[in-house]
């Protein structure tokens, strides 16, 4: 069963005085991209999340959301430069000299100043805190997964469905391909006996022309190998790879088959036929560019 490339999971874990909420998007991709969006303090897990879902999807735009909330009060610091501060300090003695200005140093106003009053954050054990991250990772991919397996299989169904109408469309134009001779012997025996009135004809003269046009019309390799793509096609779909691209190359090679034929048979019927294959083969295009 082919998976789609659409989906949608949430999942949550806590742990360390942190709690982790992972949302996946995915959308239509012709490769595999991951866009991480994360709180920069955790920047650090972004390749790990990264390498996790490479393991598991094979193509689409995944869009990962990772919020991150404290449950517990952290020790927050705060950090004074005090050589940045000191050398506003002289900087501004240095300027109030130059304009012969009063200056009074004021600690309120210098530690207002940038950089010189910072937080410092608690250390994060980046590893104790990847495994919470993980848990809540794996618990949105859980819902991610099944969602795409739905539409999966509701796609798959759709495209074998369509796999079928089209072998049946190639089996009324492989049931018309023997009158296209017989039809044009005919056409050429009345032109000939028009031509000719009445004068008798060269039968073996006739049987070349006739043979050298069955050969120049015949369509038994094109429909042989389009049934060929066909029979690998619904393979695909019943197989549990990734089949997006695979498919979409049998179905490149189903057109120029068909394209052969509506050339090589010169027949209206089979023109008719032709026609109808190359629609279902755009329809069944556009349904492979939802596949994983």
């Amino acid at each position: 069963m082919a998976y789609s490339m659409t989906g949608f999971g949430r999942g949550e874990a806590s742990g360390c005085g942190y709690q982790f909420s992972v949302e996946l998007k995915a959308v239509n991709h012709r490769f595999l991209e991951i866009v991480v969006r994360l709180p920069r303090n955790f920047v650090e897990f972004e390749e790990r999340v990264r390498k996790t879902l490479q393991e598991k999807f094979k193509r689409g735009r995944i869009e990962v959301h990772i919020n991150i909330v404290e449950t517990e009060e952290k020790m927050r610091l705060a950090k004074v430069d005090k050589e940045l501060a000191l050398s506003y300090d002289k900087a501004l003695k240095d300027l109030a000299s130059a304009l012969h200005t009063a200056y009074d140093t004021d600690i309120y106003r210098l530690v207002a100043l940038p950089e010189v009053l910072s937080v410092q954050e608690p250390e994060i054990e980046v590893d104790t805190l990847w495994d919470v991250c993980a848990e809540a990772l794996m618990k949105s991919t859980e819902g991610f997964g099944q969602m795409r397996r739905v539409e999966g299989e509701k796609l798959t169904f759709d495209l074998l469905r369509r796999l079928d109408q089209l072998a049946e469309h190639l089996r009324l134009i492989s049931e018309r391909a023997p009158y296209v001779v017989t039809d044009y012997q005919e056409r050429l025996q009345e032109r000939i006996q028009t031509l000719l009135g009445g004068v008798e004809l060269d039968p073996v003269r006739l049987a070349n022309e006739v043979a050298y046009f069955a050969d120049r019309v015949s369509i038994t390799e094109e429909l042989v190998r389009f049934d060929s793509h066909l029979a690998q096609s619904r393979e695909a779909l019943n197989s549990h790879d990734s089949v997006g691209r695979k498919l979409d190359f049998l179905v490149q090679e189903m057109n120029r088959e068909i394209n052969t034929i509506g050339s090589k048979a010169n027949d209206l019927i089979i023109g008719k036929q032709v026609v109808i294959v190359k629609s279902e083969l755009e329809k069944v295009r556009e349904q492979i560019q939802n596949l994983e």
